[in-house]
């Protein structure tokens, strides 16, 4: 592991063991083990193979809001036991983490942001366990405060960058990123923003006319309500390569967020803009890490990240999607989450679609619809029986590729006490494709038992 993601581990470790003496912030953990069976661990079409897998784990939550230190850090800790030694065992993290130090009262802060998680070596393959890596993205850099009268302040910053890979080296950078925005209150709930960022991009392991300039400037409008907020982004991107070459395109990113009464709910989130994986990950961590702010929203399978069924049955951590590596696209997505509630009734739908255009290599040009539904049924009091099922239609452009994914998923779940919990579960996952070997079908199946502080 880099000197930088070590670093990082350090500080998350840190900052979620420090005594309270030291952060009087928020701890909240839980504590998670059970064993699972896979029919078909590795998702092979051809050469099934059955494991049974040990899984303990935790989920935590850190949060300060001090007048020197803020935090706000959340993350699953993972190790998963190959009980048949078909592959080797490994110990996964998922963490999204903000670190504030203010060393000038409303002049000079230092900040340090944090995110880790699991992604695919090689996205054309199955999610098997040898097909999985580690990823972490250290963002860190002092922030200089000015005021322009009561209601306008500005902000200089400055950050380093680096993002690592346990498997594929293009990934690795080093980045550097300059910004000065301008804030207006336009009240006490409604902020405007006039921002302008300029980012060198340097490749580690790759040639260096893969090196590019990054240059960005929006407006974004902020508003947080009782029953409403917006984050919305307008703007325009401008990349320079080293090798020769420019491309500028509008830069939009906006998340919306309703309730309009206390059982409904709407998320609503999108982007268009250019990215890579790695600035894609600080963008929108919530997609590829665990979440740093509370959603209005459930998730979809109310048991994962603790110890229930996520993208494989019995695992808090699940694969993403994010192509590794160090090639620019420009992507257009767009995703929903609409959540519904009564006593007993959970009810969670969320379609998605997405479109990535990779601007040198269009091997990984793609298409992607899906959707999602979620219930859960409160059966008694301490009993609650949950169902999920996704859908998942990716299509690749170039290699002309078509894979429709489908999982269905039950969970029956008992609360013991305010502590203690147990959980069954059971996963059908199955996959039809057009390019050889990508068919499979896998069962799984979970007993488990969770612990919540």
């Amino acid at each position: 592991m880099p000197p930088s993601s070590r670093l990082a581990c350090a500080i998350v470790i840190g900052l979620a063991t420090a005594p309270s003496m030291v952060l009087a912030g928020t701890l909240n953990y839980t504590l998670y083990g059970g064993v699972e069976h896979s029919n078909n661990i590795a998702l092979s079409s051809d050469n099934p193979v059955s494991e049974n897998v040990l899984t303990p784990g935790g989920t935590f939550q850190f949060t300060q809001m001090g007048s020197t230190f803020q935090a706000n850090v959340a993350g699953t800790v993972e190790y998963r036991k190959y009980l048949q030694n078909h592959f080797d065992s490994q110990l996964q993290t998922q963490i999204a983490g903000q670190g504030n130090w203010t060393i000038m009262q409303d002049r000079l802060d230092f900040s340090v942001e944090d995110y880790a998680g699991v992604q695919p070596v090689d996205q054309l393959a199955s999610d098997s366990p040898d097909n999985q890596q580690q990823t972490n993205v250290l963002v860190a850099g002092p922030t200089l405060r000015v005021r322009f009268g009561q209601s306008a302040r500005g902000q200089f910053e400055l950050r380093y960058i680096n993002s690592y890979a346990s498997k594929v080296d293009d990934f690795d950078s080093s980045r550097g990123l300059a910004a000065f925005r301008v804030y207006r209150d336009l009240s006490p709930t409604d902020t405007i923003s006039a921002n302008v960022e300029f980012q060198r991009v340097n490749f580690d392991n790759q040639e260096s006319n893969s090196d590019y300039d990054r240059k960005e400037a929006f407006v974004r409008y902020t508003s947080t309500l009782a029953h409403f907020d917006a984050d919305v982004l307008v703007g325009g991107t401008r990349l320079e390569f080293d090798g020769g070459g420019s491309h500028s395109s509008p830069l939009v990113r906006l998340r919306l967020g309703w309730q309009p009464t206390l059982r409904n709910s709407l998320t609503v989130s999108g982007a268009y803009q250019y990215a890579d994986a790695a600035q894609d990950i600080i963008t929108t961590p919530g997609a590829f890490g665990a979440g740093l702010t509370a959603d209005r929203t459930e998730s979809i399978d109310p048991f994962a990240g603790t110890g229930g069924l996520g993208s494989g049955v019995g695992t808090g951590i699940g694969t993403g999607s994010v192509v590794i590596g160090s090639q620019v696209y420009k992507e257009r997505r767009f995703d929903a989450t609409w959540n519904w509630r009564s006593e007993r009734l959970t009810i969670t739908a969320s379609p998605a679609y997405s479109k990535l255009r990779y601007v040198d290599d269009p091997t990984f040009d793609q298409n992607d619809r899906g959707l999602s539904v979620g219930i859960g049924y409160r059966l008694r009091p301490t009993v609650t029986l949950s169902a999920f099922a996704t859908l998942d239609k990716l299509k690749y452009e170039t290699v002309d590729r078509n894979d429709t994914t489908v999982r269905l998923g039950l969970n029956l779940s008992r609360q013991w006490n305010q502590h203690w919990s147990g959980q069954v579960s059971v996963a059908r996952e199955r996959r039809t494709s057009n390019a050889i070997g990508q068919d499979y079908r896998a069962t799984s199946f979970y007993v488990g038992v969770v612990y919540r502080r």
